[in-house]
């Protein structure tokens, strides 16, 4: 089947390998962390956090069938807490950090890096576009789960908390949300659509990997390393 192909590319591609391997998550798994080194990229992460439920909600306008729509929409559903809006991811995280120790201000507050700001302003100008849109939720469900597991690890560290609901979550949708982009790609598509919707995908790994080198330069810089817990 065309979208079990597309998805084993997605899985083997060397970007997406890159990412998920990132020495940013080794050190963060092995290196000791001060809670300041912690909350900086808890303050990035928020800001693809936050923006992902409009990035879902501009490509479902622009996908032409209702079957597509319906199967984006099931994420967004997810996201956005089922109904319920104290379940939604980005309420789930400042809940699940800020009794931890981490400032509101902090998780939710920070201003974007670069790297951060040029993230987003990808998922925003990919949504405009099927092709590349689909590309950008395609890479992201098959690398979002590593990527939280590796920050979650991070928390546990600082905090010693054994459970993170909103890496629970997680744990929870992710196996759906594959399963529901996988539901989006159109059997009837062209060779050419099958490598625009790829380029989507390396496009949204790169910025990726951008955002995970500006995050190791700035939380593994000598001054951000001596700061105490």
């Amino acid at each position: 089947m065309l979208e079990q192909r597309l998805s084993e590319i997605l899985k083997a591609n060397a970007l997406r390998q890159k990412l998920i391997t990132h020495p940013f998550f080794d050190r963060i798994g092995s290196a000791d962390l001060s809670r300041g080194q912690v909350a900086t990229f808890l303050g990035q992460w928020w800001h693809p956090l936050h923006y992902f439920p409009v990035f879902l909600s501009r490509l479902i306008s622009v996908c032409p069938e209702v079957r597509m729509k319906t199967a984006i929409s099931k994420i967004l559903f997810q996201e956005l807490g089922e109904g319920d809006a104290a379940r939604a991811h980005e309420v789930i995280y400042v809940d699940t950090m800020t009794p931890l120790g981490f400032s509101r201000s902090d998780v939710a507050g920070a201003a974007p890096f670069p790297a951060t700001a040029r993230l987003v302003a990808a998922y925003a100008e990919s949504s405009s576009e099927m092709l590349a849109g689909l590309g950008f939720l395609y890479g992201t469900e098959v690398a979002d789960l590593a990527m939280v597991s590796g920050i979650g690890t991070a928390v546990r560290r600082v905090t010693s908390a054994t459970r993170l609901a909103w890496v629970d979550i997680h744990v929870q949708q992710e196996p759906e949300h594959v399963s529901r982009a996988n539901d989006t790609v159109a059997p009837g598509f062209t060779e050419a659509e099958e490598k625009a919707l790829l380029a989507g995908a390396d496009a949204m790994w790169r910025h990726w990997i951008a955002f995970f080198d500006g995050l190791e330069r700035v939380v593994f810089a000598p001054e951000a390393a001596s700061i105490a817990s």
